[in-house]
């Protein structure tokens, strides 16, 4: 494996328990006494143990007791080499998890406790909320929508450094791309090139890039087809890489030939206006603000004839099913201010072409994570 930087460290013990600390002072404002986990990303974020959705697993997390694991007995090596306690009950493939849930609950003592649940979870569909309450009849139920996913806003100096470690992937999978991007040459070998370097380089997941070429250049979330390259393409990629499951994005066009000078035009103009953006994310600055200088600047280049999406949406630890996390947005009605470290993916797209960036938001204005240069011939 091809490594071009240091990686970081492993998360310590010391940041989990931070990040629990936070939690439960939350919960105590609340008057939960114990708080069912069930999201992947907050699994990990609190645990170091990202499951699998095969079966439900849960974090159990009391106000003022250690947390416990319910997991797949299958999965128990995973979580004895990646969790940070080792408290956990784990269950056979026969069993019904969610009753083991219930009642390990019941076995620590909250049988009858207000649970706090996430009822803004992918996992917890409403056949299992329902059978959850039915299975603990004396608990009081309290919805924990939304609040974790707040809480992971702000990332740490080690979060950091691994959306840092993504946005390199995704420089060196993009330059591997265009590198084997040439008229005659199918797609899928440009995707091949572009996804090998990210594997090489050391991204840990299997969804690392979308690509588009040709009438579909401008189709943002495109599947792979098997076009063969030609001469006056615009080629799109966007790796996706994650590294210890925290993501950074980034998107490019090439094209395949000269480009003309309409497309020169376009892409300096859309290049300008979103450096003009980037300079405006600093602490304190409202999204709209932010959003405007994209969405009106677009609109005024008459690059575009309307712009309905967002122009920008969170990074940060991320996990399947949901690839894109919008709990944050930039939109033209979205108040809300930006804080220091937070990580957002910036995009826009006009004429086939679409460029983006991974961007961290600094006292000085954004910050590129991402740093390919942006041009339209490579």
């Amino acid at each position: 494996m091809t490594q071009h930087s240091l990686f970081p460290p492993p998360f310590p013990v010391d940041e989990y328990c931070s990040r629990l600390a936070a939690l439960r002072i939350i919960m105590a404002e609340r008057h939960i006494d114990l708080l069912i986990v069930d999201q992947f990303e907050h699994m990990v974020y609190f645990s170091g143990y990202r499951s699998t959705a095969a079966t439900y697993q849960a974090l159990l997390i009391p106000l003022d007791q250690p947390p416990v694991a319910v997991i797949r007995a299958l999965d128990a090596p995973i979580f004895a080499e990646k969790s940070w306690f080792a408290d956990h009950v784990a269950y056979a493939d026969n069993e019904n998890p969610i009753k083991v849930v219930t009642e390990t609950i019941k076995a620590r003592g909250f049988g009858s406790s207000v649970v706090g649940v996430e009822r803004d979870s992918h996992f917890l569909t409403v056949n299992r909320a329902l059978e959850i309450e039915s299975l603990l009849p004396s608990a009081r139920m309290v919805d924990f929508s939304r609040i974790m996913w707040e809480m992971r806003q702000v990332k740490s100096p080690l979060e950091l450094a691994c959306l840092q470690v993504a946005a390199e992937i995704c420089g060196r999978a993009a330059a591997a791309a265009f590198a084997a991007a040439h008229p005659g040459i199918n797609e899928r070998e440009v995707f091949v090139a572009m996804t090998s370097e990210a594997w090489r380089s050391g991204a840990d997941n299997a969804l690392v890039a979308v690509l588009v070429s040709g009438p579909r250049s401008g189709t943002l979330h495109g599947e792979i087809g098997g076009r063969t390259l030609a001469d006056g393409d615009i080629l799109h990629v966007e790796p996706v890489p994650y590294f210890r499951g925290y993501t950074s994005r980034m998107m490019r066009p090439k094209s395949i030939g000269t480009p003309t000078d309409e497309q020169l035009r376009a892409s300096e103009t859309m290049i300008r206006i979103q450096d003009e953006q980037f300079r405006a994310m600093s602490p304190g600055a409202n999204a709209k603000d932010v959003d405007r200088i994209v969405r009106e600047g677009m609109l005024a280049s008459g690059l575009r004839d309307s712009y309905t999406n967002i122009t920008g949406y969170t990074l940060g630890l991320s996990c399947a099913p949901r690839y894109s996390d919008f709990t944050r947005v930039f939109l033209a009605d979205s108040d809300w201010l930006l804080a220091e470290n937070q990580v957002f993916h910036m995009y826009t797209s006009a004429h086939g072409m679409a460029f983006s960036e991974t961007i961290v938001v600094t006292p000085e204005g954004g910050k590129r994570l991402t740093q390919m240069e942006r041009r339209l011939s490579f």
